[in-house]
């Protein structure tokens, strides 16, 4: 997926055009994006109809702090960089902030591997939505290159909730 941030842009378009038609709102909690899915969205004008806020974690501890409650207290090994801690973020955000929607990004953006051992340029994203959880993705891009990974990351982010709201 090589995505630019003009393509961010245009993807966050079609999701800002989908939100306002249905009259739904979103949230976002994100980690090796670094806020570029929420500034996507938040580029957009009249941002302010369907985004409702959003946070950049970069730590369990700061997850847990911004979104109340504490991932590791779940007993189920919770970590960072897994499609279990991305469920947790997409649904504590869109709880936390009373939105529609829910999306989530937690990965690795390089250049190196995390702590864990899981690769850079690998990321699993969560969409959640009236409903509760409707889609997660894993993205690995086998690629250490920092900044295309982030910028991928958001993509993903931002092509897996506009599927969904087309769903």
């Amino acid at each position: 997926m090589g995505s630019s941030l003009a393509d961010l842009f245009d993807r966050a378009v079609a999701v800002a055009d989908l939100l306002v038609e249905r009259r739904e709102t979103v949230a976002v909690a994100e980690s090796s994006a670094g806020g570029l899915l929420s500034a996507a969205l938040l580029s957009v004008p009249g941002a302010s109809a369907y985004y409702v806020g959003g946070t950049v974690s970069y730590s369990r501890s700061s997850a847990s702090a911004l979104l109340g409650g504490r991932p590791e207290e779940r007993g189920d090994g919770l970590r960072g960089a897994t499609e279990q801690f991305a469920e947790w973020l997409a649904l504590s955000i869109a709880s936390s902030l009373g939105a529609d929607w829910g999306v989530a990004e937690t990965g690795v953006a390089g250049p190196d591997a995390n702590r864990h051992g899981v690769p850079p340029g690998t990321s699993w994203i969560c969409v959640v939505g009236p409903g509760g959880l409707v889609g997660t993705r894993q993205l690995h891009r086998g690629s250490g290159v920092r900044l295309a990974n982030m910028v991928a990351f958001a993509a993903a982010g931002l092509s897996l909730l506009q599927r969904n709201l087309q769903a």
